[in-house]
C-alpha cells in the first residue's frame, strides 16, 4: 500500500496540514501512522476517506457532522448530492472520483468516470474543468511532474487513450491552406498537453501532423522542409538549460521560416529562454492556442 507524508497529503487533497492536524486532534477523522522520528504518513484508505471529506464540504457539508458518517454513509451522500448539485461542485465530485481510482488503480472505474465527465461536460470543457485540475492536484499542469509517483502514469495513460479515441472519431481537414506541425522535441516524454492540442485543432477543421513524443531534431527540420507548415506546436516540460532551448528554436525557425512556432509547458522554464524570435509566441492555456484557430 502507497504511503503519504502529510505534506503529500496536503497537495492531493487541497486540505492544508495545520487544517488536517486540527481535525485528527478535535474529531478524530483519520488516525496516521508515525515513522521512528515520530512523523506522521497516510495511506492509501486514509487519502480516499479525506478526498471523500472535501467533496463532502464542497456539498456545504459541516466537518462536525461528517465526521460522524461511516464510509458508506460518505458514499452515499455524495451519491445523492453529485444529482442535484452545482457545476461546480460536481467539477470537484468528479476530481476527488478520479484520484480515488487513481489510488486503487480501478482501470473501470476511471474509465467510467472519465465516460460520466464527458457525457456532463462535453470532451473540451471537462478537460479544462476537471481533467486539468485533476492532473494539477496530483502534480500536473499539461503534462506530467517529472517526479511523478506510479498512480499518475497509470491514470495518464487512460486519458492518452481517450483523447487518442476522440481524435480518430473527428471528421477530416474541413480548412484549407492551415497546416499544423505538433510534436514533442528530444527528451519531452508526456504528452497529454499535446494530445488535447491536437483534439482542439482537428475539431475546428484544421489539418494537424503529429509525431508523438521525443521527436530528434533533424527529423523536425526533415518533415518541415517537406510539409511546410503554417503553424508548428510544441511542449517543454522536463528541466533543460534555456540555452538547449533557444538553439532548438532557432533550428526550428530557420527550417520553417514562414511558420508561426506556439510553445506550452513549463512556464518557468520558458521565460528562462534568453532568445527571442518574431514568429514564437508563448501560450499560456488552450484559450491561447484557439486565439490562432
Amino acid at each position: 500500500m502507497q504511503t503519504y507524508p502529510i505534506n503529500e497529503l496536503e497537495r492531493l487533497t487541497g486540505v492544508k496540514a495545520h487544517t488536517i492536524r486540527i481535525w485528527e486532534k478535535r474529531y478524530n477523522l483519520i488516525t496516521p501512522d508515525r515513522t521512528d522520528t515520530n512523523r506522521r504518513y497516510y495511506n492509501d484508505d486514509q487519502v480516499r476517506k479525506l478526498l471523500n471529506v472535501t467533496t463532502l464540504m464542497a456539498y456545504g457539508h459541516k466537518i462536525s457532522k461528517i465526521a460522524s458518517y461511516s464510509d458508506d454513509e460518505m458514499h452515499n451522500h455524495i451519491q445523492q448530492q453529485m444529482t442535484i448539485e452545482s457545476q461546480d461542485n460536481i467539477g470537484s465530485g468528479f476530481i476527488n472520483d478520479l484520484l480515488k481510482t487513481m489510488l486503487e488503480f480501478d482501470e473501470a472505474g476511471f474509465e467510467k468516470i472519465f465516460s460520466a465527465v464527458v457525457t456532463r461536460f462535453g470532451l473540451f470543457e471537462g478537460m479544462l474543468q476537471v481533467v486539468y485540475p485533476f492532473l494539477n492536484k496530483v502534480g500536473v499542469l499539461w503534462s506530467i511532474d517529472k517526479t511523478a509517483p506510479v498512480q499518475e502514469h497509470f491514470a495518464s495513460c487512460i486519458i492518452r487513450r481517450k483523447l487518442m479515441a476522440a481524435i480518430d472519431g473527428l471528421l477530416p481537414a474541413s480548412v484549407q491552406g492551415q497546416k499544423f506541425l505538433l510534436f514533442l522535441p528530444e527528451g519531452e516524454w508526456h504528452e497529454i498537453g499535446l494530445l488535447f492540442s491536437s483534439y482542439v485543432i482537428r475539431s475546428k477543421g484544421y489539418d494537424a501532423l503529429y509525431l508523438g513524443q521525443n521527436v530528434p531534431t533533424e527529423n523536425i527540420v526533415k518533415i518541415s522542409g517537406l510539409l511546410k507548415p503554417d503553424y508548428i506546436l510544441t511542449f517543454y516540460v522536463a528541466a533543460r538549460p534555456s540555452a538547449e532551448i533557444d538553439s532548438q528554436l532557432k533550428t526550428f525557425a530557420k527550417s520553417s521560416p514562414n511558420a508561426k512556432i506556439l510553445i506550452a509547458g513549463n512556464k518557468e522554464l520558458l521565460y528562462s529562454s534568453k532568445a527571442k524570435f518574431k514568429t514564437v509566441t508563448y501560450l499560456t492555456s488552450v484559450h491561447d492556442l484557439i486565439a490562432y484557430l
